[in-house]
């Protein structure tokens, strides 16, 4: 009898689990794997998973905080303009006011952070459509970055900043992995164990409802879209590391990117249902699937085509399994 509960609570356990979005999406990141391991012999190799980990660390983190965005209702196109105007103040703190790196991030994430400020306060105070607000910040930064440099980039950075985009702890993890890891704890932590994640889940799912029960949804909107400008600024940091110069172009398309990981990793696009560890799963088949082509020798065109066609049928299946 006993033995029969515990196979009931197993089966139980099991079916919860492989109806959860995050299994479906788990399932298909290791089927595409396989696929690529099959067509490329190179793609299992030490270095390429490396190189991919290193890929995936900048969109993923832009994806955390479009995380937060959508599971509000909400959408932030502007990320990558962001992106590129926060990497590229932080070099020219460096490189043309003589900044030492550690107050240069403070302020690339501070520039991030006030652009989301922006963005959310015209959301919630001015009522104005999130998508025409963060369409319209797609310009701003972005001209800011280009006025300021001319359009040219800006390099003459120390040599010890590149430890955040190049850098390896222990010689084996990537330092933007381990950046990448660091951000999605923290999110992790905000979204499931403090009433933060409650909140954001609950004005997703029905704004109304809880703004009659008295919870400060302005506050809590403005919240998430500040966490996507700071985590567009964080990967602008790693970026800009890596290139070890201040891209002003850089960026371009990120946004499209970021909501595809979120997007394919279970969130609703709706709002109101979704995970972080989805949004990671995506991110890795999205950075997997890049790899797997570029290996293949499949042109960038086409590739765009591909990305294009997985956000339209993952909303399509996001949408068909909430009717």
């Amino acid at each position: 009898m006993i033995a029969q509960n515990q196979n009931k609570s197993k089966s139980v356990r099991l079916k919860k689990l492989i109806k959860k979005p995050e299994f479906l999406t788990f399932a298909g990141f290791l089927v595409l794997c396989l696929l690529m391991s099959i067509f490329s012999e190179q793609f299992l190799t030490s270095r390429n998973l490396i190189n991919v980990a290193r890929q995936i660390s900048i969109n993923a983190i832009i994806a955390v905080g479009m995380t937060f965005v959508i599971l509000t209702s909400g959408i932030d196109l502007s990320v990558g303009s962001v992106m590129a105007l926060s990497g590229t103040m932080m070099a020219a703190s460096m490189a043309d006011w003589g900044w030492n790196p550690v107050l240069a991030i403070l302020f690339a994430l501070l520039v991030g952070s006030l652009f989301g400020l922006i963005n959310g306060s015209l959301i919630s105070f001015a009522k104005m459509p999130p998508i025409i607000v963060t369409l319209a910040m797609m310009e701003v930064p972005r001209g800011l970055a280009l006025l300021y440099t001319g359009g040219y980039p800006l390099s003459g950075l120390p040599s010890s900043f590149s430890i955040l985009g190049r850098g390896y702890l222990f010689n084996i993890i990537p330092v933007p992995v381990l950046i990448m890891l660091i951000v999605y704890a923290i999110a992790y932590l905000l979204l499931n164990q403090l009433p933060l994640g409650r909140y954001i889940y609950a004005i997703g799912g029905n704004e109304e409802a809880v703004r009659l029960s008295g919870i400060k949804v302005k506050k809590y909107k403005i919240f998430a879209y500040v966490i996507s400008g700071f985590t567009a600024a964080t990967s602008g940091i790693i970026l800009t590391s890596r290139l070890m110069s201040g891209q002003p172009m850089a960026g371009i398309g990120f946004e499209l990117d970021a909501i595809a990981a979120v997007v394919l990793g279970g969130t609703d696009i709706a709002g109101g249902r979704g995970s972080i560890i989805g949004t990671i799963i995506g991110a890795l088949i999205l950075g997997v699937l890049n790899n797997g082509l570029n290996l293949l020798g499949v042109s960038p065109y086409v590739q765009r085509v591909f990305k294009g066609l997985i956000i339209v049928l993952a909303i399509y299946f996001s949408s068909k399994k909430k009717k």
